[in-house]
């Protein structure tokens, strides 16, 4: 009997003393990396402030706002406010556009970004590999209200470099680019793949400069052809990455870059069967009618398909693959 009573305080007097240990295991952690918690903190607020803050009007678009009352004592009109989108002739072509750029924005984005990564992985030359890695990015960092105005001088009926160098070169007439909506998928396209190619050609090149070299060596001595070293290793070993930035696409999937499909085309009415999307739909009626809570709606609308893509492209990817998905 007293030997077990020994035992417990024994047990309880360790049980103490390990306790002890981690509280200070996890003072000396704390002292440690408080630095890097502070400097942390700036962009964790920034991050809640900008994106998690303003989740909270959500509410506007399940209300008919009246300023004079506030948001909070404006009446509650549930769906209302959804049924804009849906009433009118424009729906099927917004939502059309939006889909199908984005599709290709995605394919071909992906493709070639990577076709440029595995490329520049093939230049020894470290300042041949910073000048063109430089070139690449430095369309991503120009404004779309500059990049506008670059597609304008190149195809401006009257002054274009298009319509008084390059179609009289070959023998073809003028062409009023902003009144042909035919030619604008492969305009907008070119132009999104011009300017936006850069960043993800990067962050593939980090993936693929980070592969051991001794995968491709072992490669060489059986024989294997640089497509085959491509295709059997340096496609498998940066799927992950190919995941991950396919996945924030298509979450983004109902979304457009409002730049490149209202300031692009100059706005121009004659275009508004290739070139209109939500974004820009709901900007004009914004404009027209200043329905605040209607474009709420449009972007509650946005964000929840955007997150049920999400979710639906992981699942998919967590049955194929587990080691693969997101999350």
């Amino acid at each position: 009997m007293e030997q077990a009573i020994y035992e417990d305080k024994r047990t309880s007097k360790i049980d103490k003393e390990e306790k002890r240990t981690i509280l200070v295991k996890r003072k000396r952690n704390l002292k440690k990396f408080m630095p890097l918690f502070i400097m942390m903190l700036p962009g964790l607020l920034y991050f809640l402030i900008n994106n998690y803050l303003p989740m909270l009007g959500m509410v506007i678009a399940f209300k008919e706002i009246n300023f004079t009352v506030g948001i909070i004592e404006s009446d509650w009109v549930g769906f209302k406010n959804f049924e804009y989108l849906f009433s009118t002739k424009d729906a099927w072509i917004i939502t059309r556009n939006t889909i199908l750029y984005n599709v290709v924005f995605i394919i071909l984005t992906m493709s070639i970004s990577i076709g440029i990564a595995i490329l520049l992985n093939e230049i020894k030359n470290k300042i041949f590999v910073q000048f063109y890695q430089s070139i690449i990015l430095l369309p991503h960092l120009i404004s779309f209200v500059i990049i506008s105005y670059l597609v304008y001088s190149a195809l401006s009926l009257d002054t274009g470099f298009m319509n008084n160098t390059v179609l009289p070169a070959i023998g073809e007439d003028r062409v009023s680019w902003y009144m042909e909506p035919q030619y604008w998928p492969y305009i907008l396209t070119s132009v999104h793949l011009w300017k936006g190619i850069g960043f993800s050609t990067l962050i593939y090149f980090a993936a693929v400069i980070g592969i051991s070299e001794e995968y491709y060596e072992a490669a060489k001595l059986d024989g294997a052809s640089k497509f085959k070293q491509i295709f059997k290793i340096t496609i498998p070993l940066i799927t992950p990455v190919i995941i991950l930035l396919t996945l924030l696409a298509i979450g983004r999937i109902f979304y457009a870059d409002f730049g490149l499909f209202y300031q692009v085309p100059m706005n121009s009415g004659m275009l508004f069967d290739t070139t209109n999307v939500i974004d820009t739909y709901v900007f004009r009626g914004l404009l027209g009618l200043g329905d605040v809570s209607m474009a709420t709606a449009a972007g509650v609308y946005q964000s929840i398909v955007g997150f049920i893509l999400v979710l639906t492209a992981n699942f998919i990817i967590r049955r194929v693959s587990k080691e693969n998905a997101l999350f």
